[in-house]
């Protein structure tokens, strides 16, 4: 958990698992839609289960990742929460820092 607020999510384990292009993948793969662990696998030809299986545990660790079991499937869904509070709490306010300095830049030179 972040010392930082109150939220439970944790920044650092979220952008570890951002930081994997292969990770990266699977969450664009989740955000279309849902995905049993097979079918994701079958999205990622390239690597084998084991692998695949790795990665989703870092996904789940860092809590952008959801499981479900129905009978003998394992149903993967995206849990989007934990990159909202990236942006809320580091890209949406030093957007609006960016945004700020050009427009003084901007009024400067008028």
């Amino acid at each position: 958990m972040n010392g930082d607020d109150d939220n439970s999510f944790d920044d650092d384990r979220v952008f570890r698992a951002l930081a994997s292009p292969v990770r990266r993948r699977m969450l664009d793969e989740l955000k279309i839609s849902q995905h049993t662990t097979g079918s994701l696998c079958a999205q990622l030809p390239e690597l084998d289960r084991t692998t695949v299986l790795q990665h989703l545990r870092v996904l789940e660790r860092a809590e952008l990742v959801t499981g479900r079991k129905v009978g003998r499937e394992r149903y993967l869904s995206l849990a989007p929460l934990p990159i909202k509070h990236i942006y809320d709490r580091w890209i949406s306010g030093y957007m609006n820092a960016a945004v700020d300095l050009l427009d003084r830049l901007d009024s400067d030179h008028a």
